[in-house]
């Protein structure tokens, strides 16, 4: 074994254990790819985290600025010295991603950098297409998709999953200093309101999140639809993904959307549960096996130029 097939060995393996730590829902799903694919998967999530964790976790917000910066240019130029970048480029180079797309993901995370103030729901659909519709659209090319048809629901799943993560994550945003919900629909109120919020701030905020979760709704079942144009392995995969995600807006709302109390989780054995669940109800559904339709242009509205979306022609 040469030392570059014992480098990439030890990197899958510490990019797989990544993904177990702070990918549950998603590595709970690979199990259900075929190797290639669930290694091309790990290495894309590897490089999410990554461009993730530099909006996140620096102290220092200049330095993230020119970091993520950096890697805009790299990612442009083909050839980075970071062993994660320089990764990432290969593994776009095999799958034949458009590098449009990962600079959008960065430039999402470029807006979490400073207090995030959404003003419009427009605003709201642009954010959850540059750090999530951009993660639907490499994996479709990681999963092999070649049907343009598909990256329109392929975008459309990561916008509902981001919407899901946000309604999860109020008060954990808050105390970043960050409102995505859009401030139209929650008058405009300051995120800090919402970590101990008063009852008037408690009704109007659940009142949004039922509003944001139902939208979400949409978007799921428009990236459901497109299920059918991936690989049957890697189809049930990103259903059961979709289904569990979906799910922690379904406990949300069980829990009377008590976002003040902290994130709600899935539990294994719950997910194991909707896991069969999702599994049987799609031998029965003839969409889940044959394209039915046609995608909405109507859900891109916000999206216009924006790579691979679905504008109208009207």
């Amino acid at each position: 074994m040469t030392p570059v097939d014992q480098y990439s060995i030890d990197y899958i393996k510490e990019s797989n254990n990544i993904l177990a730590q702070k990918g549950k829902t998603f590595f709970w799903a690979k199990f259900l790819l075929k190797h290639e694919h669930a290694e091309d998967a790990t290495r894309l999530y590897r490089f999410c985290r990554y461009i993730d964790d530099i909006g996140d976790d620096g102290d220092d917000i200049t330095l993230a600025h020119q970091t993520l910066s950096q890697i805009i240019t790299e990612i442009n130029a083909g050839t980075s010295n970071d062993p994660v970048i320089n990764d990432a480029i290969k593994l776009f180079n095999k799958k034949n991603i458009d590098t449009r797309v990962p600079v959008e993901l960065i430039h999402g995370v470029l807006s979490d950098l400073k207090s995030v103030r959404i003003e419009s729901e427009d605003q709201l659909l642009i954010y959850c297409y540059q750090v999530a519709g951009t993660v639907g659209l490499m994996m479709s090319k990681i999963l092999d998709v070649r049907d343009e048809q598909a990256y329109a629901h392929a975008i459309d799943l990561g916008i509902a999953m981001q919407l899901t993560n946000i309604c999860r994550d109020v008060a954990e945003d808050a105390m970043m200093d960050r409102r995505y919900i859009p401030g139209g629909m929650c008058k405009n109120l300051e995120p800090g309101l919402f970590i101990n919020p008063d009852m008037d701030t408690k009704n109007l905020i659940s009142q949004n999140l039922t509003y944001l979760l139902n939208r979400a709704d949409i978007y799921y079942q428009s990236g459901h639809q497109g299920l059918c144009f991936l690989p049957l392995r890697a189809r049930m995969g990103m259903a059961i993904a979709a289904f569990l995600y979906r799910h922690i807006g379904v406990k949300l709302k069980n829990n009377h959307y008590e976002f003040w109390n902290g994130r709600v989780f899935v539990s294994k054995s719950l997910k194991l549960g909707l896991t069969i669940q999702i599994l049987l109800s799609s031998f029965f559904d003839t969409g889940f096996y044959r394209y039915k339709g046609q995608h909405q242009a109507k859900l891109h509205q916000s999206l216009k130029n924006l790579p691979h979306v679905h504008e109208s022609t009207l």
